[in-house]
């Protein structure tokens, strides 16, 4: 397949990239750039510059397209206007072909849920509300195969924002990592790998379509990731934050979707697709893998 993949050069669209090629697909990397273009270009892709909310010019660029990957995100106030120019324009290009169309989306539109599945409600905080109506244009698309993938937290190759934000966690006097809040929510996780490796499966599996969530099925509390990021960090252990201290640091809005309990097993994408992660869990990672200061 010629895919068309958005973000290229991020930490999840950059696997997506190398999964694509490994298994023999042309990529065509829609880069906001010329520094973007060239590190594209270098890994087999080919760069187009495009401003990705120039529906016209991005519309035209996905009909030389077998199937398009938009995992592309400002991560600001700006991200509803980017999702929604790209559905715009994946619709003009797509409607009537049946061609793939995979829009990254993540675990936490779910809210608070210990068993997450693709029937569970959707119950989002406010920082991803923005996100349903636009996930609701790409499912009912006619004639395009519109799949939406909610991701579970994304960790691997010493990377991602979450796992990031843990091991740069202030510290108490004795030098001790403050959780998120008490620690005992749970959060949903997946290894970039194996996450790429899924967008992979969808775009060749032309029954595959709606939604989908994606999670390793470990589930650790937030308790055992600090602890584990604390060895990786080389702090001397965790301890408990509280809901008060963690809106106090990350705001009100981005507090709210770390201290969400969540949960997932993946089933409909190990029964529907054969999916099963592979890496370690972001615990070991943090403790023995690509997180542990040594290596960093």
């Amino acid at each position: 397949m010629d895919v068309a993949l958005t973000g290229a050069t991020g930490f999840i669209g950059s696997h997506v990239l190398t999964e694509l090629e490994e298994h023999g697909h042309e990529v065509t990397a829609l880069v906001r750039d010329d520094a973007q273009a060239s590190v594209v270009a270098d890994r087999g892709a080919t760069p187009v510059l495009i401003d990705l909310y120039d529906r016209p010019a991005v519309a035209n660029v996905l009909r030389n397209a077998d199937g398009t990957v938009h995992t592309a995100s400002p991560g600001d106030a700006t991200s509803a206007d980017l999702d929604s120019a790209v559905v715009d324009a994946a619709i003009d290009a797509f409607s009537g072909t049946a061609k793939p169309y995979l829009q990254i989306s993540g675990l936490w539109i779910y809210g608070a849920n210990r068993s997450i599945s693709e029937e569970s409600p959707l119950n989002p905080p406010p920082l991803v509300a923005w996100k349903e109506p636009i996930e609701r244009r790409v499912l009912g698309a006619s004639d395009m195969r519109g799949v939406v993938i909610a991701s579970s937290v994304a960790y691997g190759d010493g990377g991602g924002g979450i796992p990031g934000l843990l091991l740069a966690s202030p510290r108490d006097d004795e030098g001790n990592l403050i959780m998120l809040g008490t620690g005992q929510q749970h959060w949903s996780t997946v290894h970039v790998a194996d996450l790429a490796r899924f967008f992979r499966r969808v775009l060749e599996a032309d029954t595959a379509r709606g939604r989908f969530v994606i999670g390793d099925g470990l589930n650790p509390t937030v308790a055992e990731l600090t602890e584990a990021a604390a060895v990786a960090a080389g702090a001397p252990g965790a301890v408990r934050g509280s809901d008060q201290e963690a809106r106090a640091r990350l705001g009100d809005y981005f507090a709210e979707v770390l201290l969400l309990d969540q949960g997932t097993h993946a089933a409909k994408a190990r029964g529907e697709l054969g999916w099963n992660p592979t890496h370690p869990g972001l615990v070991d990672e943090f403790r023995r893998g690509s997180y542990r200061k040594s290596t960093v």
